[in-house]
């Protein structure tokens, strides 16, 4: 889909140095119609990649100005995101956050950041779009810039 057919393009990475072990986020907002872009970047002294990965999305999100629901591109490189959303979530939330069904089913990890993203991205008409990291898109190359200079400044 062309930029165009959005309002926001979010671009967004997570990096961690071990895993766990300090960890960066950071995430491109891109406003199509001006050509504008906002970039954040942060982290945390010991986190997962998968935590910083979905935290860079979260914190695009809750970047965005609230009350105006937006058509909103997430571009990552992070397949547990993309696919958390589109093919894994549904399930989760029918099983109260669980792998599954039954008194044997694992609890989802980093349950509270999915929920976090599931209130954000219903604020919004969102699409999830995967990138191969490191193909040498300008975008996601500069979000995983960040996120490991963030994820830096904690090692």
């Amino acid at each position: 889909m062309p930029d165009t057919a959005f309002d926001v393009i979010l671009y967004s990475d997570g990096a961690c140095r071990g895993n766990p072990g300090p960890g960066g986020w950071a995430c491109i907002l891109k406003h199509p119609a001006s050509g504008k872009t906002k970039e954040l970047s942060g982290g945390e002294a010991q986190t997962t990649n998968n935590r910083m990965e979905l935290t860079a999305v979260i914190r695009g999100l809750e970047a965005l100005k609230a009350g105006r629901r937006l058509r909103v591109n997430v571009v990552t490189d992070s397949e547990y995101v993309q696919r958390g959303m589109t093919e894994w979530v549904k399930g989760w939330i029918r099983n109260g956050w669980r792998k599954g069904r039954g008194s044997s089913a694992e609890p989802v990890k980093n349950a509270e950041l999915w929920q976090r993203l599931v209130e954000l991205v219903g604020a919004h008409d969102v699409t999830f779009t995967h990138v191969y990291g490191h193909a040498g898109h300008p975008e996601n190359e500069r979000c995983d810039r960040l996120a490991v200079e963030a994820a830096l400044r904690f090692a």
